[in-house]
């Protein structure tokens, strides 16, 4: 017998929790528990607005429908999210996976992601079949059907932009005392910060998933599964849940 603590995923911008389906199902095959959550904005809260605080609440919620403590994993703006929500609730996270966040959310780097993100809002569709093409073409069929399935929120890049630009991901590193993983595709443009945001971390361990790109989980699943189990087992002991191997 293994003790291990649940798992809850955090999406990122423009997607929804069906981007964990695989995750999901990869834990349930050794019978760990998990769920995925929908941000403000996103998937089944699609008609709220994005705000920072909405985007802790509804952490705070999946969190509570675990059992109170968890292992939290993030990736991209959710990676963010589960950063800043295990700074003020560190008692309630037994470890933090943030995936795909590491370069500082502000300055003109983000001055120019959000221009951008008003200019194809302008377009005639708000920029739909660009999202959808550019899914289909950068991640792998079922990757692709995982992130599209619960629609695309056309709405939800300034406010999700904006607000995540008032975090400050460095400093919520330093404020968690438990252990933290940096969870990178190799080919992640995302990386432009990743040793700052190692070195802010009191136990943290920086991993670059091989030709993976930004959306790591869903360009290579099934790496970023067996790093997840690998965790898992790292962090298992000390935690009170009990669950069997699946059965050969």
């Amino acid at each position: 017998m293994t003790q291990v603590p649940p798992v809850l995923f955090v999406h990122g911008i423009r997607t929804s929790a069906t981007m964990w389906r695989r995750q999901l199902a990869g834990l349930a095959e050794y019978g760990l528990p998990g769920l995925a959550i929908d941000l403000p904005g996103h998937g089944s809260r699609m008609a709220e607005p994005f705000t920072v605080e909405g985007a802790l609440a509804a952490i705070d919620e999946g969190v509570a429908a675990l059992g109170g403590r968890v292992v939290l994993v993030g990736l991209s703006l959710g990676g963010y999210y589960a950063i800043e929500y295990s700074a003020r609730n560190p008692g309630k996270v037994a470890g933090l996976v943030a995936a795909g966040c590491c370069a500082i959310p502000g300055g003109w780097p983000l001055d120019v992601y959000r221009g951008l993100a008003r200019l194809i809002r302008r377009l005639p569709d708000h920029g739909l079949w660009l999202h959808t093409t550019l899914v289909r073409v950068l991640l792998p069929k079922e990757g692709a059907a995982d992130t599209l399935v619960d629609g695309v929120p056309l709405n939800v890049m300034d406010a999700g932009l904006g607000a995540t630009g008032t975090l400050r991901p460095l400093e919520g590193l330093s404020r968690y005392p438990g252990q933290i993983w940096l969870v990178n595709g190799a080919f992640d443009q995302f990386r432009l910060h990743e040793r700052r945001f190692l070195a802010a971390c009191r136990s943290g361990r920086l991993v670059i998933v091989p030709r993976a790109s930004h959306l790591v989980s869903l360009a290579q699943p099934e790496r970023f599964g067996a790093v997840l189990r690998g965790i898992l087992t790292e962090i298992s002991a000390d935690e009170p849940r009990t669950i069997v191997d699946p059965v050969e």
